[in-house]
């Protein structure tokens, strides 16, 4: 093997170490929490960790294959966080506000 086939290997071993590493730390915001935010960005980030690892998996065998893969799991993880990131927004509307209706600027109420 060659010098520089051998620090592509390693730069590929260090990297697919770091993604372990973040999926376990990725895996305690999951459990801690604390708030459905912070598990909902968790989860947005575990699906660009597994694009990191399929990445990586390519790069190892030196195959496009994954590619289609990857693209497909980056627009679920966009629109799921979408999703969530709605569904958050409409739970935690403040009371007393009918559906639809917004704010006036400057913070006046109707009379």
């Amino acid at each position: 093997m060659s010098a520089p086939q051998t620090v592509d290997r390693v730069l590929l071993t260090a990297a697919v170490v770091l993604i372990a590493a973040a999926g376990a730390l990725l895996l305690a915001r999951i459990w801690r929490g604390p708030s459905m935010l912070d598990r909902a960005i968790a989860l947005d980030v575990c699906a660009a960790l597994i694009i990191a690892g399929l990445g990586a998996k390519s790069a190892f065998a030196r195959d496009p294959f994954y590619f289609p893969i990857m693209l497909v799991l980056a627009f679920l993880g966009f629109t799921g966080s979408v999703g969530i990131a709605r569904f958050i927004a409409v739970r935690d509307r403040p009371p007393g506000r009918p559906h639809g209706e917004r704010a006036r600027p400057g913070g006046e109420e109707r009379q």
